[in-house]
């Protein structure tokens, strides 16, 4: 009887413990299956905030390419993600650490949102500057271009005013002038009983000119190439002219003859052609000639 009773508390004990042993094998594989199933989420946790990161820096290098007022913040808060990401890949990825990358990666997210807000209103800011600049850019260019044509315009009118300023000298002639004693004078052509030559010539009418005196030169050359009279030379620029003599015009915008003698000094004039320019400054403004026998 007590056999019995022994053996009925020992197969007890043995269910009880086949039961105990039992639910520790189910707890057990229940919490490897919670532990895994946490690392796989984990992991996936930690590539979603890294993919996050990771978008995000790409946001800021494109903003960053726009190159505006803000770009040195916006490279400061890029520095920060950058760091963050090799941070958060050194990482074990547990819970606590990717809540703290979480909170940092929310936090500049936050502030570049601010700034892309920014960015946008200096973008709509400079896009209103360079419609604006374009179009003062074109009423500039359209003022330049008027400017231009007033100046070509004024230009051209100043030459047409110089031109119709200058004076004119016409009918320029020369004669061989014999001088008798009784003071007549008679033209010949003989260069022996030639003793002065007469150089006359006439300045036109010009209301345009100014008026006062007008000084000319007057050069005279023999058949020989010798310039007669004073034979003195005057530098103009680059041009020197030697000459005869000078005549001073007392002009009054009205024409003027004028006429000028050229003595022999007692030597007689060469056979041959004359040759006589009269010059206002450095500029031939008549010519003609004449002939000796």
């Amino acid at each position: 009887m007590e056999n019995q009773k022994s053996n009925s508390s020992l197969k007890a004990i043995i269910v009880v413990l086949a039961i105990l042993l039992a639910g520790s094998l189910v707890y057990m594989y229940k919490m490897s299956s919670d532990a895994k199933s946490t690392e796989t989420l984990l992991v996936k946790d930690k590539e979603s905030a890294m993919n996050d990161l990771a978008a995000l820096k790409t946001k800021l290098d494109a903003a960053i390419s726009e190159n505006t007022s803000i770009s040195d913040e916006l490279i400061a808060e890029r520095e920060k993600v950058v760091k963050l990401m090799a941070d958060l890949e050194k990482s074990k990825g547990d819970v606590a650490s990717l809540k703290k990358y979480q909170s940092q990666y929310n936090a500049l997210n936050a502030k570049f949102n601010a700034l892309a807000k920014e960015n946008g209103l200096l973008k709509d800011q400079n896009s209103l500057l360079t419609t604006k600049n374009d179009s003062i850019s074109m009423a500039l260019g359209e003022a330049k271009k008027f400017n231009d044509t007033l100046v070509i315009q004024n230009e051209n009118l100043a030459r047409t005013v110089e031109k119709a300023s200058k004076l004119t000298v016409m009918n320029l002639r020369t004669e061989a002038i014999k001088e008798r004693s009784s003071g007549k004078q008679v033209v010949t052509e003989r260069a022996r009983r030639a003793d002065k030559l007469k150089v006359c010539f006439a300045i036109a009418q010009n209301e345009v000119a100014k008026s006062g005196n007008k000084l000319y030169y007057v050069q005279i050359i023999d058949s020989k190439n010798n310039v007669l009279g004073e034979k003195k030379t005057e530098a103009f620029g680059d041009m020197s002219l030697t000459y005869s003599f000078t005549t001073t015009v007392a002009y009054e915008n009205k024409a003027v003859d004028v006429c000028e003698f050229l003595d022999s000094n007692g030597v007689d004039f060469e056979k041959g052609t004359y040759f006589v320019n009269i010059f206002d400054k450095g500029t031939l403004v008549s010519k003609t000639s004449f002939t000796l026998k």
